[in-house]
């Protein structure tokens, strides 16, 4: 049975405020199109890849923001990129806006094989930003008022002969996301963000925004011996920048292709699923070497707690 892989990491340029979902879909159709004529057989689009990045905006009235989320998958708008992606027999990662019929509000990827069908679907977890409109900021990043946090985990699929993961933007920071899909197999790991190159919650220079982005994405498929592909929606979104460096990330935390414009661009690796085995099977043996009696603290406390009794320096 063939473990490889041809994949396909497709950023996207800007999302305008008042561009239709019919014209999103139509760049993802062409960069489909870019896909099959490279062989390509799974492909990833970025996080909120049918509207603008609306959690810069705020309301007070959530229920005004409505338009922004998708309420069926997929949807008349949505589905001639099914279609496409069927006929090219390429299955495919999405990002999207959800609100659910009993009115909850998640950000959103599904996982989609190559006949059309959802395989899986995944809701973000770490949720990043702020609540209430605060003035000090150049923009909001209003992710947690317009979004619950997941309520799915971290969930992996069987696809393309191999175990497949989703996270989203912020979640790839966090070495929890990674940890629990790398304890279940997971040997892809599919992340779709949308990453302003100003952090507006403090004073951090400018070029460490893309360092850490591929520092998360690099360092995390190593430790867990899997494969990475990071995409981004990039360029100036309504004034806001947004980086780009969508790439796509090997087992031994080498990037192997990467996004050299920040616009609608394909770039494609062949990604062999067996080089997984190695980091697996040895120093990232998880039976072998983990040691969980010493990490009780990771899933029974949140903050940071400096113990009462610190101790002392070795005797």
């Amino acid at each position: 049975m063939s473990r490889i892989v041809n994949v396909g990491a497709a950023q996207m340029g800007p999302i305008a405020v008042d561009e239709s979902r019919e014209s999103c879909v139509a760049r993802m159709i062409d960069l489909i199109k870019q896909a099959k004529s490279r062989g390509c057989q799974y492909v990833v689009f970025p996080e909120l890849a049918l509207t603008t990045f609306f959690p810069r905006y705020y309301e007070e009235d959530i229920s005004r923001m409505d338009a922004w989320y998708e309420t069926e998958m997929p949807s008349i708008a949505t589905r001639p990129l099914f279609e496409a992606a069927s006929e090219a027999k390429i299955g495919f990662y999405l990002g999207y806006a959800e609100l659910t019929p009993d009115g909850h509000r998640y950000n959103t990827a599904i996982l989609v094989d190559e006949t059309g069908r959802i395989n899986g679907k995944y809701r973000k977890v770490h949720l990043p930003g702020h609540y209430e409109h605060e003035a000090q900021r150049p923009f909001q990043h209003l992710e947690k008022r317009y979004f619950e946090p997941g309520d799915l985990g971290f969930g992996v699929w069987r696809q393309h002969n191999g175990i497949f993961g989703m996270a989203i933007c912020n979640d790839r920071r966090w070495v929890e996301t990674y940890r629990v899909m790398g304890l279940k197999g997971v040997e892809l790991v599919s992340v779709g963000y949308n990453t302003p190159d100003l952090n507006t919650s403090g004073d951090e220079p400018n070029h460490l925004r893309m360092f850490h982005n591929h520092l998360t994405l690099q360092a995390n498929a190593y430790m867990n011996a899997t494969w990475v592909i990071g995409v981004a929606k990039a360029g100036v979104e309504d004034g806001c920048m947004l980086i780009g460096g969508s790439c796509i990330v090997q087992p031994s935390g080498e990037i192997v292709a990467q996004a050299m414009t920040l616009e609608d661009e394909l770039v494609t690796a062949t990604a062999d699923l067996d080089l997984t085995r190695l980091g697996k099977e040895t120093i990232f043996n998880f039976a072998r070497h983990r040691r969980v009696e010493h990490y009780d603290i990771i899933t029974s406390q949140t903050g940071a707690e400096i113990p009462s009794e610190l101790s002392n320096a070795a005797e």
